[in-house]
């Protein structure tokens, strides 16, 4: 027992370690205040008790002897209470299971009920769709007796699917079957409005059999609703299946209970006995093991209480701070400690790697209070040497912020296809973390877009961007034009020399300053010491060079700077070559696309009309619009949009076009100008099938012809949004055309609807770029297109102006074209028709009047070539055509003779041989009139001829259409 007492060493209860100072133990000068006091009310030594260590966290009671000096007995007990905390543990701990169980079973149950109910409603409304499609449905429904034929087959289906009910029934809802043959025949309960109009829907309702999940379905024939047929489960019965699995769910609750209990109850008998395996001597032994080797440590500890004296001090610190061998126990100010280290050990703030400086050492401090873990007040603090470290430290700083300008050049550089912004990325990229000052300077071409040219003798650049630490420096400023001598290094680096590297530009060379003597006096006065030149090459293409400089505070480049200033530079050079080559292709494709479009001034007298077309900023589109004059002063307005941007959209843009354009020739109604247009873009997909080629099926289009001799204006569209209608008195609409499909799709034919317009209107088309953005729908960009118009003033450019500055979005992704026609009316004046009987002495009769009408127009020299015309074609018509016959002259800036009948069979010009009687009609026609042809309406057909008329008198222009009585309200 004394030799078991000589190896124990005093231990602080207090903090659960042993009082050790170098092997020496603390005896502590108040008893009654110790740590063994006991609260200061018992008096005496304490025996030497089992620490508390981190691991085994026993607890020991002490028994004190009055008078004595020594323990009697070192046996651990377990202190009262332990068992109480255990179980207080198990409770919490079986609680928190019992909690988490719970939730769980009651979340994983709704979950279960709630996905049943949601596959009822995706299985009901499948069926219901299937059904509506079903071979036999739509016959059956239309049938004499619907309910003999669908009854069984309600039936079947309901046994089969475990549904609760299928009723067919008729649009109006009228039961065909139900489960309850008494219920046939009696209408359905619950919604069906969405079904008659063509759309399935789901819904709960509770109906003759209780609350079911349901779907309702059209049963359609050729679009049209014929019948209904609704699919339904009961709430009940999809519980009843859910249900099935709360036994389950409860079982594994139950296990999930049990575990947790069994393990809190593992861990609660472990914290009571975890410490009662050993004894004082195995404590006391493994004490001393801990202090070999806190002293052992190769890093300094100093252990600081809440009065700042030094507590503990191993032999690395001493060495480290230099201490005397009496440091331990002084108060820090009493010591010599350095200045740094002082202040940090008074202050008892917490520090990590702090650096100090100790004679030729650098050490690295840390500093934590210690008032969690039982010293009030006190800090430990940690010393390392980092002498040698701080330099490889250093070095590795140096690479780690190399290694991080290179990633943000490749982060941050070429985030557009603008040449002269990427430029502009570069400099900031490396300023100032690799130069004070850089600039790029590019050839002329690349800013085209073109690839540079070799030159000989002076080479011409521009500089696109220069950055810098200061704003007030010498340099040439972006945008300067710099012609640089063939002997200069600027020069060479151009020529293929490769990199220059000029460390001090006051000892080197002279010859980079003469590209201008002052300036680069300038540079050396303003304290720029240090040079590199890099040419920027991607791709074999020499685009220009990008100049380093740094001035007074920095060090002079190195080898190591000059590589990362090419590593640097050969990442932004591809991204200023990727958007070179954008520039060439975009201002290819913008060239193209002007060419192709209609020029800026579009003036005709049946409309007055204004256009814009914005590309888009990426990518140009294939948007297009058109107005094209036709017959008998008769306008055509198109716009179209085809899939995809680029040059191979403009391409195909111009083909449909092209098409459009001799199409519109043929005077062709829009539905069957359309059918043409649909058949040529599927002909074209199918012969051309290169890989890389656009698809043009898909392009959309919209048509319509005004015709202002009475107002009225045929549209028909294909896939295209609907145009806008503002009429003089504020009203705005979007006209309702048949959708038509897309362009080369198929499947559907076109319709064209007629719709008079008043004087004055203004029919708006438009693309798709105009109404629809990432960050709205296409019904909100027409309610905005729709108040701009509204809001806009009379004529087409005020309504231009209005519409893009309120509908057009902030960042448009695609191309926008506007087209904007206000509607004029030819006045009585200016129109003169007869009708003609099938009789050849008629045409006499019409013919006169023809000619006093021509001398009240006061064109009695184009009375002779008009008398021919209408004699050929009035003659022409009476012998080969159908009644009725009409006669209409219409006069603008030209004259037109339009002869009308019932017949659909064209004359043909033939050239008739000297002994034949006829056949002369149609020739002379053609001679006699400017233009001459023949033109197809839904009555018949019409022959007209269009000659020109004298340049004075001026003829008479369409009146202009009579100013809004609101306008001056909406300008104001």
């Amino acid at each position: 027992m004394s030799d078991h007492r000589r190896a124990a060493r005093p231990t602080d209860v207090r903090h659960g370690r042993p009082d050790v100072s170098h092997g020496r133990p603390h005896r502590y000068p108040n008893p009654d205040t110790g740590p063994g006091s006991a609260g200061g009310r018992r008096r005496g030594r304490p025996c030497v008790s089992a620490p508390v260590l981190p691991r085994n966290e026993a607890v020991y009671t002490l028994r004190w002897r009055a008078g004595e000096r020594e323990c009697d007995d070192m046996r651990p007990v377990l202190a009262r209470g332990g068992w109480r905390l255990a179980g207080q543990m198990l409770l919490l701990q079986v609680g928190v299971v019992v909690l988490v169980v719970g939730i769980g079973a009651a979340v994983s149950i709704g979950f279960s009920l709630r996905a049943a109910n949601a596959e009822s409603r995706d299985r009901m409304l499948a069926i219901s769709r299937t059904l509506a499609r079903a071979p036999g449905v739509v016959s059956a429904v239309q049938s004499s007796d619907p309910s003999r034929l669908l009854q069984p087959v309600a039936r079947r289906i309901q046994k089969d699917t475990g549904s609760s009910f299928v009723v067919f029934m008729s649009p109006k809802g009228i039961r065909y079957t139900h489960p309850n043959p008494d219920r046939i025949g009696q209408h359905f309960v619950g919604n069906i409005e969405q079904a008659q109009r063509g759309r399935a829907f789901t819904e709960t309702y509770r109906g003759t059999l209780g609350e079911s999940v349901r779907a309702v379905a059209p049963i359609e024939d050729d679009g049209r609703v014929v019948g209904l047929v609704s699919v339904g489960v009961l709430l009940r019965q999809v519980s009843t299946e859910a249900s099935r699995q709360i036994p389950v769910l409860v079982g594994l609750a139950v296990l999930a209970l049990a575990i947790g209990t069994t393990a809190s109850a593992l861990l609660a008998r472990r914290v009571r006995r975890q410490t009662l395996g050993l004894d004082p001597a195995e404590i006391a032994r493994q004490y001393q093991h801990h202090d070999a080797v806190l002293h052992a440590a190769r890093e300094g500890i100093l252990l600081v209480d809440g009065d700042r004296r030094l507590t503990l001090v191993n032999d690395e610190a001493r060495r480290l701070l230099e201490l005397p061998p009496d440091a331990e126990g002084a108060r820090v100010d009493q010591v010599d400690l350095p200045r740094g280290s002082a202040a940090l050990l008074l202050s008892g703030r917490e520090a990590t790697d702090e650096m100090i400086t100790v004679g030729d050492r650098l050490l690295a401090v840390n500093q934590r209070r210690t008032d969690e873990y039982g010293v009030p007040g006190g800090t430990v603090v940690t010393l390392r040497d980092s002498t040698e470290l701080h330099v490889l430290t250093g070095r590795a700083e140096s690479a780690r912020r190399r290694l991080e300008l290179l990633y943000d050049a490749a982060a941050d550089i070429a985030t557009t296809l603008d040449v002269t912004r990427t430029a502009e990325e570069l400099v900031r990229v490396v300023v100032p973390r690799l130069a004070d000052f850089a600039s790029v300077d590019l050839a002329e071409p690349v800013l085209r877009g073109e690839e540079p040219a070799l030159v000989h003798g002076l080479v011409p650049v521009r500089r696109a961007a220069i950055h810098g630490v200061r704003d007030d420096h010498p340099l040439f400023p972006a945008g300067a034009e710099l012609t640089l001598p063939p002997t200069t290094p600027q020069a060479g680096v151009l020529g293929g020399e490769g990199s220059v590297l000029m460390a001090d530009l006051r000892t080197a060379s002279r010859s980079w300053m003469a590209v201008d003597q002052e300036q680069a006096r300038r540079v050396v006065e303003y304290g720029i010491h240090s040079l590199i030149l890099v040419p920027l090459r991607a791709r074999g293409v020499l685009m220009g060079m990008v100049n380093f400089w740094r001035g007074s505070g920095s060090e002079p480049f190195g080898e190591e700077d000059l590589f990362l200033a090419q590593e640097v530079v050969a990442r932004a050079a591809l991204g200023v070559d990727n958007a070179r080559r954008y520039t060439r292709e975009h201002a290819t494709v913008m060239a193209l696309q002007e060419n192709l479009l209609p020029g800026a001034q579009v003036t005709h007298s049946a409309l007055e009309v204004a256009h814009r077309y914005l590309p888009a900023k990426a990518l140009v589109g294939g948007d297009w619009f058109d107005v094209l004059p036709l017959t008998g002063f008769r306008v055509a307005l198109v716009v179209g949009d085809v899939v995809g941007h680029g040059l191979q959209a403009t391409a195909t843009m111009g083909r449909l076009r092209a098409a459009i354009h001799t199409l519109s020739d043929l005077d062709l109604p829009p539905d069957e100008l359309l059918a043409r247009v649909d058949e040529l873009v599927a002909r074209i997909d199918q012969e051309e099938t290169a890989p890389d080629r656009t698809p043009v099926a898909g392009a959309t289009c919209l048509y319509a012809i005004y015709d202002p001799v009475g107002g009225c204006c045929t549209l028909a569209r294909a896939g295209h949004l609907p145009p806008a209608l503002a009429t003089p008195d504020g009203e705005v609409e979007f006209l309702e055309l048949p959708p038509g499909p897309p362009l080369g799709v198929g499947g559907m034919r076109f319709e064209a609807v007629e719709r008079q317009l008043p004087e004055g209107s203004r029919l708006v088309l438009y693309t798709n770029g105009l109404v629809e953005d990432r960050r709205r729908d296409v019904e909100a960009g027409l309610d905005l297109l729709r108040q701009a118009l509204a809001g806009s003033g009379p004529t087409p450019e005020q309504t231009c102006t209005e519409v893009l500055r309120t509908v057009l979005p902030a960042h448009p992704s695609d191309d926008v074209a506007l087209l904007v026609a206000r509607t004029r009316l030819f006045g009585a004046d200016q129109v003169a028709q007869w009708d003609l009987e099938p009789d050849p002495t008629a045409v006499g009769r019409v013919r006169a009047a023809a000619t006093e009408q021509l001398v009240e127009w006061e064109l009695e020299e184009t009375a002779f070539t008009t008398e021919l015309l209408l004699s050929e074609l009035a003659t022409n018509a009476v012998r080969y055509g159908r009644p009725p016959i009409r006669v209409r002259l219409i006069r603008n800036h030209s004259l037109f003779c339009e002869v009308s009948d019932a017949s659909s069979t064209s004359p043909h010009m033939r050239y008739a041989a000297e002994t034949d009687e006829g056949g002369r009609g149609i020739f002379l026609v053609a001679q006699l009139a400017e233009r001459w042809g023949t033109r197809y309406t839904p009555a018949g057909k019409i022959i007209w001829a269009e000659q020109a008329i004298p340049a004075t008198p001026e003829p008479p222009q369409p009146s202009e259409p009579p100013e809004p009585p609101e306008h001056s309200e909406r300008q104001s």
